[in-house]
């Protein structure tokens, strides 16, 4: 598990800095041309003109969700906001401006560079409601039912303790506390050799979960009203582009993955104690 955060933490630390200096990130490779020649087909159109508009450059060149979790999470003013996994701040941004007046965003990511570039971001975006902490998403550094919303941009795929992230998400829930996040999520067997790469779990597509799994470790943490929602259904032309860089024999493996994983929003709900 070490040696999965060891990769998470120095791709995304080194997509921050590319971020800063002006350079776009992919979801699936270490530079835009590495595996996604003609556009990512993850992380490309999440966000709609007007969001784009309202963020820093450098938070929209750090963007490496697969989904809009902002765009579907029903936020309300007033209400506190976690974004786990924050990276360079979209989404904190984006709800920060959704909760307000009286409401707050936290952001939580474990990399330095990230989190330097998600502060700057804020201050470039003149967002006074938000808050960015340092600290790991199976250890989340908030009290007990704090939170009203918890939002996600596929991040929860690269944990390799999964109900640990479910547990903690769960605890700092309030009652009645909603689970909004999107995610890569898998339908059947994959291929071992695409569970195996350490590189495709920082690329947002080894760690993720069947989806019956997804239901059960969420059911298993306390949350009910469990739903997933495909927003995007991968083909095997767009596997592709991530397994070509990886050596993985395109040919054969393609037709294995076809329509096998999504992106997808997941939703549930912490219950209301009575």
């Amino acid at each position: 598990m070490s040696d999965i955060k060891d990769v998470v933490k120095e791709k995304y630390g080194q997509a921050a800095l590319r971020a800063a200096a002006g350079e776009k990130n992919t979801c699936c490779g270490s530079s835009p041309s590495s595996c996604c020649s003609g556009g990512d087909p993850i992380t490309s159109d999440l966000y709609d003109q007007l969001q784009k508009n309202e963020l820093p450059e450098t938070a929209m060149l750090a963007s490496l969700g697969c989904g809009n979790p902002t765009a579907l999470a029903g936020l309300k003013p007033g209400e506190v906001v976690l974004d786990l996994g924050s990276g360079g701040g979209i989404d904190v941004l984006l709800s920060a401006k959704r909760v307000s007046p009286g409401g707050k965003a936290y952001g939580l990511d474990m990399t330095d560079e990230m989190l330097t570039l998600a502060r700057s971001n804020q201050k470039k975006a003149g967002v006074e409601n938000v808050e960015f902490l340092k600290g790991e998403i199976e250890h989340i550094p908030l009290p007990d039912s704090s939170v009203d919303v918890i939002i996600s941009n596929c991040v929860i795929n690269l944990s390799a303790d999964k109900d640990r992230v479910l547990r903690e998400a769960f605890r700092v829930l309030k009652p009645g506390g909603r689970f909004a996040v999107s995610d890569v999520v898998t339908r059947g067997d994959i291929p071992g050799q695409i569970r195996k790469s350490m590189l495709l779990w920082a690329g947002c597509v080894a760690g993720a979960l069947d989806e019956n799994d997804y239901r059960s470790k969420l059911s298993n943490a306390g949350f009910e009203d469990i739903g997933i929602e495909p927003t995007r259904i991968y083909r095997s032309e767009d596997a592709r582009s991530f397994l070509a860089d990886e050596g993985i024999d395109i040919e054969k493996v393609g037709p294995l993955v076809d329509e096998k994983f999504m992106s997808a929003f997941v939703r549930a709900r912490k219950p209301i104690q009575r």
